[in-house]
C-alpha cells in the first residue's frame, strides 16, 4: 500500500501553482490529512524566472498556488528558499557545465531544496510528510520499510528525478499522483471537477530559473565567452566556438562546422575538455559507452552488497537499459550490457530492481565502446 493511506498526517502540500501540485494537495485533503499549501519564492527577482514552468516561482505561479488553495479549503504560505535555492542549484548548475559537465537541475532541487530544506523546515514546525505533485509511488512494506517505486502509469513516470531520496526523506514523502493510472488529461479534467483554475495551464520542461530558455546565453552572461577549437578525433581543427560550456555530449546542432566530414554524415560532440577549452566531434557510433563510473552515490534503502545486475535510467525521459553494477570504493561501476548512447559526466544514473528505485549516482567517467574492441 503506499503512503497516502497511512494514518492521517500533518502534510506540508509543496503547490508550484501548476496542475499536478494541485490536485495532489486536493487528494491528500480527501485521503483525510491535515493538509497546509505552501509555495516556495526560489528567484529573489520572481520575474526573471520562465513564467508558467512547472516547479519555480513567477509571480504568476505564486497567486496560481494561492487560488488553488483557497479552492481546495486549506491554509496557505509562501517561504522564501531563494538563497538556499541559488547556492545549491543555480550556482552547482553552472560550476558543473564550467567542469564540462552536463548537470540535471530538477535532481538537485529534490535533493537539496523539496526534500532538505523544505522538509527539514516541515519536520521542525510539526509536520509529518511533504507531499508533491510527482508521478511516482512510497510502498510500505509489512515490516514498516518504505520503497520508492515507479508510477503506475510509466508515461508519466519522475521516479528518476527522485533517485536521490534516501530513507529518511522517503519516511517523510507522500505522492498522491502515483498510484493511479490516469492520463494527463484525466488529471485536468479532475482538477477542473474540482473548480480549479489551473486546470488548463499548460505544463512546461524548460529549466526553471534560465528565464529566455536560452540555456547558452544564460551560460555565457555568467561565465563569459572564452573562444576554443573544435577538433576531430585524430586533434585537427575544424571550427570555433565561444564557450565550452555551451555544449553538451551527443549534441549535433549548432556545432557552426565549416567542414563537412569525409563521409558526409553528421558529426556529435563527444567530449568536453574546460581545461584547454576544446570541443571534440565525431561519428554517432563515438558516442557508444559500454561502461561507466559514478560517484556520490545516494541509496533508497540498503546500500547493495556485492555485484547486481539492475535496470538503469540515464536521462529523466529515457528507457531503460540492463546494467552490472558494483560499488568498488564508494564509487559506482557499471557495465552495460548492450553500449547505450550520448551518456555525458554531470547527468544521473539511476538503478531499478523492477519497479522500485534501488539508488543513483552522478556520472564522473564514461568508457567508449569503441575502446573496448
Amino acid at each position: 500500500m503506499t503512503d497516502t493511506s497511512q494514518r492521517p498526517l500533518r502534510v506540508l502540500a509543496a503547490m508550484s501553482g501548476g496542475v499536478d501540485s494541485a490536485v495532489a494537495a486536493a487528494r491528500a485533503v480527501e485521503a483525510g490529512h491535515d493538509v497546509t499549501g505552501v509555495h516556495l519564492a526560489l528567484s529573489a527577482n520572481p520575474q526573471s524566472f520562465r513564467t508558467g514552468a512547472r516547479g519555480c516561482c513567477t509571480i504568476e505561479d505564486s497567486r496560481d498556488a494561492r487560488r488553488a488553495a483557497d479552492v481546495i479549503g486549506i491554509p496557505f504560505y509562501v517561504w522564501d528558499l531563494a538563497e538556499r535555492f541559488r547556492e545549491d542549484v543555480v550556482e552547482d548548475f553552472i560550476a558543473e557545465y564550467e567542469a564540462g559537465r552536463t548537470p540535471n537541475p530538477c535532481l538537485r532541487c529534490n535533493e537539496k531544496i523539496k526534500f532538505a530544506a523544505l522538509l527539514d523546515k516541515a519536520l521542525a514546525l510539526g509536520f509529518d510528510a511533504v507531499c508533491t505533485g510527482h508521478y511516482a509511488q512510497v510502498i510500505v512494506r509489512e515490516d514498516g520499510t518504505r520503497e520508492l517505486h515507479r508510477a503506475s502509469d510509466m508515461a508519466k513516470d519522475q521516479s528518476y528525478v527522485l533517485g536521490v531520496l534516501d530513507d529518511r526523506q522517503l519516511a517523510h514523502a507522500v505522492f498522491p499522483l502515483g498510484d493511479t493510472v490516469t492520463t494527463k488529461d484525466e488529471i485536468r479534467a479532475e482538477a477542473e471537477r474540482r473548480g480549479l483554475a489551473v486546470a488548463k495551464k499548460p505544463d512546461s520542461h524548460d529549466i526553471c530559473f534560465i528565464a529566455d530558455g536560452d540555456t547558452q546565453g544564460f551560460l555565457a552572461n555568467r561565465l563569459g565567452k572564452a573562444e576554443g577549437d573544435i577538433v576531430d578525433e585524430a586533434g585537427a581543427v575544424i571550427g570555433s566556438h565561444e564557450g565550452a560550456f555551451g555544449f553538451t555530449i551527443g549534441q549535433r546542432k549548432g556545432l557552426r562546422i565549416g567542414t563537412p566530414a569525409a563521409d558526409g554524415k553528421p558529426r556529435y560532440v563527444l567530449d568536453i575538455s574546460p581545461v584547454n577549452n576544446t570541443v571534440t566531434v565525431g561519428p554517432a557510433a563515438s558516442l557508444d559507452v559500454s561502461a561507466l563510473t559514478a560517484v556520490k552515490p545516494r541509496w533508497c534503502g540498503a546500500a547493495p552488497t556485492g555485484p547486481g545486475v539492475y535496470t538503469a535510467q540515464l536521462r529523466a525521459h529515457g528507457g531503460e537499459t540492463e546494467v552490472r553494477a558494483e560499488l568498488v570504493d564508494g564509487s559506482l561501476e557499471v557495465r552495460f550490457t548492450e553500449p547505450v548512447r550520448g551518456v555525458a559526466p554531470g547527468q544521473a544514473i539511476v538503478l531499478y530492481e523492477g519497479t522500485r528505485v534501488v539508488g543513483s549516482a552522478t556520472i564522473a567517467a564514461t568508457t567508449r565502446a569503441t575502446a573496448d574492441v
